[in-house]
């Protein structure tokens, strides 16, 4: 290991970090934001917190803040955290690169790339949360840095290559599947009276009705009330239910994802070049942001959201009628509208009390993501309070902003006294392998 000047040392394992305030406000409405899209998936049963009409949602309450939430909503704060993150890529290296030589700087920021994969698994596998996306930022964030001295324009290319990669494999796995059920749906026509079937087109035949069975309302309702179980149960059966599907997500969408999270980190990184995160750039860009962004992004959603529902969430339905899958797409583009509409509230002026607000709760964002995992954990989970498929969709909602009002206060009032988030400091002194000091 490098040995490094003691001088350096004590000036970056003390120094408090200067704040942009305004980064601070978005990642605190992001945080806030990311709980809103993860709530179902802490309180509702797999997979009704993602289809409504396994609990037969449509015409209630329910069904009207989903569709609100999913339309709206969908992937936007985790788009707007991953921003923010490729922002912090380029902040955390040129602050360092300003004070520390050599490769002291690039040093620095690979460890607390792998302290947060670390972060991430604990998470995972001892908060017991399968929707974490540390360990993910973890290991694209290193790829992500590789690009940090790219002018804006190559960013913004790259970020574009990445939706068509991204939108590509989308496709592709889409089509697989898709090709399942047609190549069955043709063999299933055959007159088995007047021909014989190969082996191979019996196979083809079962696969297709596999994946039929496997999506009709039965078998999603027995899938799950076996969720609800394991959740509801004592913590071997929730930890080998959680754990199952944490290494199953980290598998897949570490694979599967890199080009999703990559969008943003690289737009992000561009953002912050050209002054457009940080609030400098025109009300004419963030105003086309938001008009194109939500424009184009909520008719898309729209129109996939009618697909949806027309064959009631019915995947095996899903991929007989749907031609092309364009997710991605549509959430890139609200993404970007709904980061305009942000800003132009914040140019506007007349929000500064709002942002005020969420800064705390930003500068924290690290502590409030561990905690919403740790609280939620608590609350639905058979080991805390067993409220686990016990709400309905209306009321987790109510319970978000709950949660929302207790995060907020406690980031004001911690702030007050400390320097740090409990785990903002635990995560910079494992950064910097030295004590930091906390207390103001």
């Amino acid at each position: 290991m490098t040995e490094k000047p003691a001088a350096a040392m004590q000036l970056y394992a003390t120094a408090k970090p200067e704040r942009i305030l305004l980064l601070d406000a978005l990642r605190g409405i992001a945080v806030l934001g990311i709980l809103l899209m993860n709530m179902p998936f802490f309180s509702i049963p797999y997979p009704a917190s993602e289809n409504p009409f396994l609990l037969h949602e449509p015409g209630s309450i329910n069904f009207k803040i989903w569709y609100i939430v999913s339309w709206f909503f969908d992937g936007t704060q985790r788009a707007l955290f991953s921003m923010l993150f490729g922002a912090g890529i380029i902040l955390f290296i040129t602050r360092l690169q300003k004070k520390l030589s050599g490769s002291l700087p690039v040093e620095y920021f690979i460890r607390r790339q792998l302290w947060l994969i670390f972060f991430g698994l604990i998470n995972a596998y001892i908060f017991l949360w399968p929707g974490d996306i540390l360990f993910q930022y973890g290991c694209v964030g290193i790829i992500a840095f590789a690009f940090y001295r790219a002018p804006a324009k190559g960013l913004v290319i790259a970020a574009v290559v990445c939706l068509l990669l991204m939108t590509a494999r989308e496709n592709k796995d889409f089509y697989t599947k898709k090709n399942v059920v047609l190549k069955g749906l043709k063999i299933q026509a055959i007159d088995t009276t007047k021909t014989k079937l190969t082996e191979k087109q019996k196979e083809d035949l079962e696969a297709m009705q596999g994946m039929k069975k496997r999506s009709d309302t039965a078998s999603l309702k027995e899938e799950m009330q076996k969720n609800k179980k394991a959740i509801q149960g004592n913590y071997t059966q929730l930890y080998k239910e959680q754990s199952s599907v944490s290494a199953m997500i980290a598998m897949e969408y570490t694979y599967y994802g890199l080009w999703d999270i990559l969008i943003f980190m690289f737009l992000g990184m561009a953002f912050y070049k050209t002054g457009i995160i940080t609030g400098k750039a025109s009300i004419g860009l963030y105003s086309a942001l938001t008009v194109l962004g939500l424009g184009i992004g909520l008719t898309l959603t729209y129109l996939m959201q009618k697909g949806f529902i027309d064959v009631k969430y019915n995947f095996f339905e899903i991929l007989k009628t749907v031609k092309f899958s364009y997710y991605e797409i549509s959430r890139t583009f609200r993404s970007l509208g709904l980061f305009g509409l942000i800003m132009l509230l914040y140019k506007s002026g007349l929000f500064k009390w709002l942002f005020k607000l969420f800064q705390p709760v930003g500068q924290m964002a690290f502590t409030n993501y561990l905690t919403q995992s740790i609280l939620c954990g608590f609350i639905f989970f058979g080991v805390g309070l067993g409220f686990y498929g016990n709400l309905e969709r209306y009321e987790i909602y109510i319970l978000t902003g709950l949660i929302w009002c207790v995060q907020i206060t406690f980031s004001h009032v911690w702030l007050t006294w400390f320097r740090f988030g409990p785990f903002e400091w635990l995560w910079r002194s494992l950064t910097y392998w030295k004590i930091q000091p906390m207390q103001k």
